[in-house]
């Protein structure tokens, strides 16, 4: 539309100029054209981009009536209200009549195409010119330019229909042509200066000098606000006039692409958000932006790798106070300080005084030598992640002289090392060297190794069996696989010493018995006695002679009943052994004999394997009241806890090797139709009605009341050679031959809790105290060990097991040490009997 009018116009102004009073009207052409060409220049000064750091004017209107049209082309230009001149449109009409001073009148219509171009131009550059900034010094022009612009309309309006000749017009046009460019040039040069009069105190930014970084955007003064707020309005905010700042044109995508394609600064243009403008960013910005991403210093000319400064030395510096001179009388001598120098003297001649060299050495010794690792270090990123092998191959000893094949003489075995060597052949681990030294006069009489295949076809068993897998070393201190046991000093009273030894019997004691009170003290021996003692003062006060050698005795718990069990040959005998309170004797000899009624009848099974029978006159007058003959050697003896029932064991008798007798009635029963292996010994529970029966190698429980097998405790030895049980019931103790005692925790499981190798021989007896956490264990190494076995009532807490004394005061008699061991019932106390004939006490 704009480009029609100009031509339009520039038609009509040709046929205006053949009116009367040209000059008149060539003088008020010329001076708004001036205005108009002006008007122009400064808006082709005014550049769209956004200089930073230079304050400027935005042109705003507070007229509600402002609206916005867009041409044919798509470019939107501002619309004014009808009363309003556009300063536009009188810009195209100006720039039309400049054209037309040069053209002839027969070329209008072939230049009009090119006045068309020009003023799409021109169209674009005053459209963009309503959103530039504008200096203060341009509006008073265009103040001006607008006032001609109305004369000028004026007159074309009063001079519509005078008519006129081309050929005037263009003479009018070339005299006014001279006249347009000498005042261009005057308003021109006129115009700049005051530009930068005005511009001078607005170009310098408020805080220019400042050293700050947050500086206030000061084109808009709407502040930190969220800018889409301004959204839905014409506006983006205000300037420092209260003056409305107004939304500059968008382009659609086509725009934005012809701009990506034709402007070459569109790759470095932002946006300002503050005020919609496109900023183009300089060099230095991008720059900046740059050093920014790649994590670098923004200031290039900063050095990150500048020779270090030590602005403060690292050393010490003793500076005197003052610089004073001393005074004379710190020369002379003092008496007080010349006695304090004369201790010290004295105290470093007798060592109570110390030089600082010598502390300084002791600190040293103390801390010991230090070593470093002077090819690797294992505190490397790849050692502690343990990606290398942590175990190192283990480097085996360098030969020495006993293993050459000429050694000295001194390294060759003599007929006593070697029984030593080859009575080792078990434990090998315990020989001094794995092989035998032997003497060859040459190299050439060595003969092959004989176990060469043997060695080389295990290490291949080895090698194709062991599973390839590698292992981490862990690193566990010595410390932390000892348990922390207690002191001995708290876990007392254990005995210590040796208090008395009972001196009498002239062959090996095999066992001994303590009575219930704690009194007396039984003891049978295989010089086919039984002898009985007085624990307080050692001395015998009876000896009971027998047929046979005495296997075991056993006193009866219970204490109103005074009866001995006598395990002879294939005798068991039940002796009043006529000691303590008279009443409790008379009534056991009134017990004992009453002879009940028997109703039921016994098994022939049960007759050909025991006989009850009454003692004779001669066995009556030494204390056997009760002879319970067995068909095969009884080797031990047990009570109950009741008093009531015995069980005797017969190794050798097969189905009937375990007998129980009951004394009240007298009678006897085979609990076991069936031999389940070599019965060693038994053992009746102290609460429940049940069963312990050792095997060689097994211990079963069962159920007096069911007749059936409880559990099966598998102890993985070779022999076991007794047993027995705590008094609450849950924890057994098991001794075996083979050097070890086996801890049961019967709520556990059927396997050991704890295997104890305390001793380094047999282990022939151990025992439970009745009331002290303490147990015993006897063994052929001469020694009796006293442990501390704490059971407490969490089930949740594992039984305290610590060894606390080793007594050993027996002797030796044909390899046999100590055969049994038992506990004092009340006291701390523990007895014990040796193959050297003597039964010790120890306190």
């Amino acid at each position: 539309m704009a480009k029609k009018q100009v031509k339009r116009k520039a038609t009509e102004f040709i046929e205006k100029k053949k009116v009367k009073d040209i000059d008149i009207k060539s003088t008020e052409e010329d001076e708004g054209l001036q205005e108009d060409l002006l008007q122009n220049i400064s808006n082709e000064d005014n550049d769209s981009s956004d200089d930073e750091g230079a304050a400027k004017a935005y042109q705003s209107d507070d007229s509600d009536e402002l609206e916005f049209e867009s041409d044919e082309e798509g470019n939107y230009t501002s619309k004014w209200d009808a009363n309003v001149p556009s300063e536009n449109s009188d810009d195209d009409d100006e720039e039309a009549s400049g054209e037309e001073e040069e053209i002839n009148e027969s070329d209008i219509e072939d230049i009009s195409g090119e006045e068309e171009a020009d003023d799409n131009d021109d169209d674009d550059d005053d459209e963009d010119g309503i959103s530039d900034e504008e200096p203060i010094s341009s509006k008073e022009s265009n103040i001006k330019v607008s006032s001609n612009n109305k004369e000028i309309k004026k007159t074309k309006r009063a001079e519509k229909n005078k008519p006129n000749d081309l050929n005037t017009a263009k003479k009018a046009l070339e005299a006014q042509n001279a006249k347009t460019n000498e005042s261009l040039n005057n308003l021109k040069n006129e115009l700049n200066d005051k530009e930068q009069i005005a511009a001078a105190p607005a170009n310098k930014a408020e805080y220019e000098d400042s050293d700050t970084s947050d500086e206030e955007d000061i084109r808009n003064t709407v502040g930190n606000i969220p800018m889409h707020w301004y959204d839905e309005y014409k506006h983006i905010g205000y300037d420092w006039d209260a003056k409305k700042i107004i939304k500059p044109p968008k382009g659609d995508q086509i725009d934005d692409f012809l701009r990506k394609i034709e402007d070459p600064d569109f790759w470095r243009s932002v946006k300002d958000p503050q005020t919609g403008q496109e900023v183009v960013l300089t060099d230095a910005d991008i720059e900046l932006i740059k050093r920014i991403n790649s994590s670098r210093v923004p200031n290039p000319e900063h050095n990150e790798y500048e020779p270090w400064i030590e602005w403060f030395t690292s050393e010490v510096e003793r500076m005197p106070i003052k610089n004073v001179p001393d005074h004379k009388r710190s020369f002379l001598p003092s008496s007080s300080e010349r006695k304090k120098v004369s201790r010290m003297v004295h105290a470093l001649k007798m060592g109570w005084m110390k030089t600082m060299d010598e502390v300084e050495r002791e600190k040293k010794a103390a801390r010991g030598p230090k070593f470093y690792m002077l090819w690797e270090t294992d505190t490397s990123r790849e050692q502690m992640r343990r990606i290398h092998d942590p175990v190192s191959a283990p480097k085996r000893d360098l030969p020495g002289h006993a293993e050459s094949y000429n050694p000295p003489p001194e390294y060759l075995f003599d007929e006593k090392e070697q029984r030593e060597w080859l009575k080792l052949k078990d434990e090998p681990y315990k020989r001094k060297l794995h092989f035998m030294p032997q003497k060859y006069k040459s190299l050439r009489e060595v003969p092959a190794y004989p176990r060469y295949i043997r060695e080389r076809f295990m290490r291949c068993l080895d090698l194709y069996l062991c599973p390839r897998a590698r292992r981490t070393k862990l690193n566990i201190d010595a410390e932390y696989l000892i348990p922390k046991l207690p002191s001995p000093r708290d876990l007392q009273p254990f005995p210590t010493v040796e208090s008395l030894v009972y001196r009498g019997h002239t062959d090996l004691v095999r066992t001994v018995s303590v009575e219930p009170k704690g009194e007396y003290i039984v003891s049978g021996s295989d010089d086919k006695t039984v002898k009985i003692w007085e624990i307080a003062t050692g001395r015998c006060i009876r000896t009971i002679e027998t047929d046979d050698v005495v296997r075991c005795v056993a006193w009866c718990p219970n204490a109103k009943l005074s009866v001995i069990a006598v395990a002879t040959g294939n005798r068991l005998l039940l002796i009043n052994p006529k000691v303590g309170d008279k009443l409790i004797v008379k009534k056991t000899d009134d017990l004992l004999a009453e002879t009940p009624q028997v109703d039921t009848m016994e098994s022939e099974r049960i007759k050909t394997a025991v006989q009850w029978s009454v003692a004779e006159k001669e066995e009556q007058e030494k204390g056997v009241r009760i002879v319970i003959t067995h068909f095969k050697p009884i080797q031990q003896v047990t009570w109950h806890g009741r008093g009531d029932y015995v069980a005797t064991v017969m190794p050798e008798g097969a189905n009937r090797s375990a007998l129980i007798h009951q004394l009240s009635k007298r009678r006897s029963q085979i609990p076991f139709s069936k031999s389940k292996g070599l019965i060693q010994c038994v053992l009746f529970h102290p609460i429940k009605p049940c069963l312990f029966v050792a095997t060689q190698h097994n211990v079963r429980i069962y159920d007096l009341v069911k007749q059936e097998l409880i559990k099966k405790l598998l102890t993985n030895s070779k022999w076991i050679s007794g047993m027995s049980i705590h008094p609450k019931g849950d924890n057994l103790l098991v001794s075996t031959y083979d050097k070890k005692m086996l801890w049961f925790d019967l709520d556990l499981s059927t396997k050991p809790y704890q295997t104890l190798r305390l001793h380094k021989n047999a282990v022939r007896s151990v025992a439970f105290h009745l009331r002290y956490p303490l147990f015993a264990s006897a063994s052929d190494d001469l020694s009796v060990i006293v442990s501390h076995g704490m059971v407490y009532n969490d089930l949740l807490q594992n039984p305290l097991i610590v060894p606390v004394k080793k007594l050993q005061t027996h002797e030796a008699r044909e390899e046999f040490g100590i055969l049994d061991v038992v506990w004092h019932p009340i006291q701390p106390w523990v007895f014990s009997s040796g193959a050297d004939a003597t039964i010790r006490l120890y306190t």
